[in-house]
């Protein structure tokens, strides 16, 4: 009864659920039934989480909690399963909070529970949330072991929440700069053609192809299916910026003068966006040249005389410390006995 009631998405039927949660509990009192009594605690509490009362959550897990322990305050092993499905509400909770110190403390210690079976649906929810850790941090690698593995027990689970974080898998081999395409795995395999993930299966493929037209194009044309998700959508210029930085790397290659209008007419974007690409790269040292942003032109210097550039620069300083080395105050200047013989010494010695 207590699963069929909780099946319910509608918010109309969330204050009946609440009533029937409270008289059930209400009717285990004094009863010996501490597993149904923790299970309908679970479910009022993820009430509370679909309805974001933090503060009502925040309670109903300090009590779950405490019903998941030991006299002496340490983890019931023999209540495993109960305690990760208490984590994994907490976990949620405090990764819609963006709660990141504490959601990493609380992620670690799930995952080292190992007296527990739980259902795959916990596992993923706990490695979701993760993975959106380990974004937040621009762990990018992590982040796609986790939805990964979030992807797998949501698959197993027969969860649909399967297919977006399929989308979060393949966002995050986008920023991995993967060459493995994240539909060659086993497990990914049948998906591929799946309708509502075409467009992020025709983006990593343009992507990894480095085809820019063809991943600007993409990105229009499934606007909705790619970005109607805020979590995509606030990681998915980190992924434009990486394709558009390499095909400008690939186009002004040829040349060592060129306009910043002609950069943007190529690759569609705007002058501005330009500026800022080539600004970065040529902080990062991965260009070598200078925006004069008067006339909108860039000039590039050969390797040759960066490598000339460079070469002086280490004489220079070479020349400063021998310089520095020779006349140290304290052996110039000085006046006859010891420091005599000792300055001339050194002055034959830079002489030979």
């Amino acid at each position: 009864m207590l699963d069929f009631i909780s099946l319910s998405n509608d918010p109309a039927d969330m204050a009946c659920m609440e009533k029937f949660y409270a008289l059930t509990l209400d009717s285990f009192q004094g009863s010996a039934n501490e597993r149904l009594w923790l299970k309908t605690n679970i479910k009022l509490a993820r009430l509370w989480l679909d309805r974001k009362e933090y503060q009502r959550l925040s309670k109903s897990i300090k009590e779950l909690h405490r019903a998941c322990q030991k006299e002496d305050g340490s983890d019931d092993a023999s209540k495993g399963t109960y305690l990760l499905e208490v984590y994994a509400l907490e976990i949620q909770m405090l990764s819609e909070q963006k709660n990141n110190k504490r959601l990493k403390g609380l992620y670690n210690k799930s995952l080292a529970v190992k007296s527990a079976v739980p259902h795959p649906k916990i596992m993923g929810v706990i490695r979701e949330c993760g993975g959106k850790m380990h974004m937040s941090e621009e762990n990018w690698k992590e982040a796609q072991m986790d939805f990964f593995e979030a992807f797998r027990n949501y698959d197993e689970a027969g969860s649909m929440q399967r297919y977006q974080v399929l989308k979060y898998l393949v966002l995050t081999s986008m920023l991995v700069k993967s060459e493995i395409n994240p539909f060659d795995s086993q497990e990914t395999k049948p998906y591929k053609s799946d309708p509502r993930i075409v467009g992020m299966t025709d983006l990593v493929d343009a992507y990894q192809r480095q085809d820019i037209k063809n991943y600007e194009l993409i990105l229009q044309k499934h606007k909705d299916q790619i970005l109607d998700d805020p979590f995509i959508r606030e990681h998915i210029d980190e992924v434009t910026r990486n394709i558009r930085t390499e095909a400008l790397l690939k186009l002004i290659k040829p040349f060592t003068r060129f306009t910043l209008a002609f950069i943007a007419k190529e690759l569609q974007i705007t002058v501005e966006e330009v500026q800022d690409i080539l600004g970065f790269l040529i902080l990062d040292k991965k260009v070598h040249g200078k925006i004069n942003a008067n006339n909108g032109t860039v000039e590039i210097s050969s390797r040759a005389d960066v490598e000339r550039m460079e070469a002086m620069q280490e004489w220079s300083a070479s020349l400063g410390l021998l310089w520095s080395t020779v006349f140290a105050p304290g052996d110039s200047g000085r006046g006859g006995g010891g420091g005599g013989e000792e300055s001339a010494g050194i002055g034959r010695a830079v002489y030979v």
